[in-house]
């Protein structure tokens, strides 16, 4: 959030010498706060944070709008579910997956693996960051999601066999793998973003399949192994103990 402050006052003072400048904040559906069983995060959706996590992404969202009504500053804000694709931080649930099951350790899945996420290719993300920068109004937000929900357990079962066949492992060798963890703290259930609005305004949507991104993405990460070590070596080690304990 402070961080945000900076960034648009520093944007404020600027734009009176570059008037055809823009402010671009990227954000996301955890402002939203949890879904039931049905439903979708609209634009209009109240911000319902959950966590200081969330609420502090919030915030800077109310900022970054407070800035465009107050000083007539040109932003505009994009909120997207979650990406996936090549270099994710390793301590994400789909890379942690990918580099664990490669190391035959346990696979730690929060509570009984009930949350659902709304998946998206991140390159299609960029795309729409890309469409949304040089062709969206001024002053307006825009979801981006891949009308692609998945309960996180169902997400690690496939992922299990996608990796067992890439490896040549036995089917359901990895999946012996799979771990019960506490579950984390102010944990939303559903994320599920309707961008029917993107679609219709700036022609985006979703370009890749979901199995096939996932794929490509385990293909990536088997060709990348040097990188994923290091970024895993050092201070990681003791993060991932402490979010994961066991119960």
């Amino acid at each position: 959030m402070l961080g945000t402050g900076v960034l648009l006052n520093a944007a404020k003072h600027q734009w009176k010498e570059h008037k055809g400048n823009l402010f671009y904040h990227v954000s996301t559906d955890e402002v939203y706060g949890s879904l039931g069983e049905t439903g979708f995060f609209t634009e209009e959706t109240p911000y319902d944070p959950r966590s200081p996590y969330s609420s502090s992404k919030a915030a800077s969202d109310h900022l970054a709008k407070a800035y465009y009504h107050t000083y007539h500053l040109p932003v505009v804000i994009s909120n997207c579910s979650n990406n996936y694709g090549s270099h994710h931080f390793p301590e994400k649930l789909i890379p942690l997956m990918i580099n664990n099951i490669i190391k035959k350790k346990a696979l730690p899945v929060y509570g009984k693996g009930e949350n659902v996420r709304d998946w998206l290719w991140v390159e299609d993300h960029a795309r729409a960051i890309d469409i949304i920068f040089h062709k969206g109004k001024t002053g307006e937000t825009y979801n981006i999601g891949g009308f692609n929900e998945w309960k996180n357990i169902d997400l690690v079962k496939l992922l299990c066999e996608i990796m067992d066949k890439k490896l040549k492992r036995a089917p359901g060798e990895s999946a012996e793998l799979i771990t019960y963890v506490k579950d984390r703290a102010g944990h939303d259930q559903r994320y599920a973003i309707d961008a029917s609005k993107l679609n219709q305004e700036l022609g985006w949507k979703p370009t890749l399949q979901f199995e096939e991104g996932l794929e490509k993405t385990v293909d990536w990460y088997l060709a990348n192994t040097e990188w994923s070590e290091h970024i895993l070596s050092g201070a990681y080690q003791t993060y991932y103990q402490q979010q994961y304990e066991l119960r």
